[in-house]
């Protein structure tokens, strides 16, 4: 099924990052256009989780500016970032382990919840069928992400790769147009990897989510990504289809070491 990929949807303008004198970031742009796959790769240190960080408001670079559906933002705001359409899963997970998984998943849908604590508490009118409304959704989630058996189980509970998949499911439950994805497949056997390849992908396609993936797996981002943006030591070394990246030489170097 061939997709269409529509017009840029999320711009980053000559990023610059530092933390005292050491600089995480120099001078970083690209773009993101709706509903591809768009691949952050680079060798360990070269600041792809700093990139993701000034996206979803974490970190707020010194220079550049950030252009989101139109709107250009110097330092994009944490909650606002959410509230806009932007999610994000974390390299190490911050779930909630004593909490059910279907719990841990409704977390995410608290942006979209309109009646007030009160409301919510006592459970009456408009707050129920909203409660309602909202839980449907989540097992809609749970369904796609294929984790039925697993509803009512405290997430400490289940094995790695199903808790990577719950991270992905709270994330999901925000509805975002576009999903920030920290090495979702990082400490994966091949089995769990090829699963998230899928869901990711399903993602994507079936809910025409855009994906901004950072992933150490080569295969993976060649076989999953629409365009790759390469970094190292912070700076931008290459972009574009798979195929040119995998034949650009500073990315050869980066990654090979240049005696190779």
């Amino acid at each position: 099924m061939s997709k269409k990929i529509g017009e840029v949807i999320l711009d980053v303008k000559n990023i610059s990052l530092s933390f005292g004198g050491v600089k995480a970031l120099t001078d970083i742009s690209f773009d993101v256009r709706e509903h591809e796959v768009r691949a952050i790769i680079g060798p360990n240190g070269a600041g792809k989780s700093s990139m993701l960080n000034c996206i979803n408001g974490v970190y707020a670079p010194q220079q550049g500016s950030i252009t989101f559906r139109g709107k250009s933002f110097n330092h994009m705001d944490s909650h606002r970032v959410a509230a806009m359409g932007i999610a994000r899963t974390f390299q190490n997970l911050a779930l909630f382990k004593g909490m059910s998984v279907i719990d841990n998943i409704m977390t995410g849908r608290n942006l979209r919840i309109k009646s007030n604590l009160f409301m919510q508490a006592l459970r009456i009118g408009p707050a129920q069928r909203e409660e309602e409304q909202h839980r449907e959704a989540v097992e809609h989630i749970i369904d796609f992400l294929e984790i039925q058996a697993h509803r009512k189980t405290p997430v400490g509970q289940l094995p790695y790769g199903l808790q990577k998949r719950v991270d992905l499911g709270r994330a999901l439950a925000m509805e975002p147009q576009v999903l920030l994805l920290d090495e979702p497949m990082a400490g994966m056997n091949v089995e769990e990897k090829q699963d998230m390849c899928r869901f990711v992908l399903d993602v994507n396609q079936e809910f025409g989510t855009t994906v901004v993936l950072i992933e150490h797996d080569m295969g993976v981002v060649m076989d999953i990504s629409d365009r790759v943006v390469v970094l190292d030591y912070g700076m931008k070394i290459g972009d574009g289809t798979p195929d040119e990246v995998r034949q650009n030489e500073d990315v050869i170097s980066a990654y090979l070491g240049t005696g190779h």
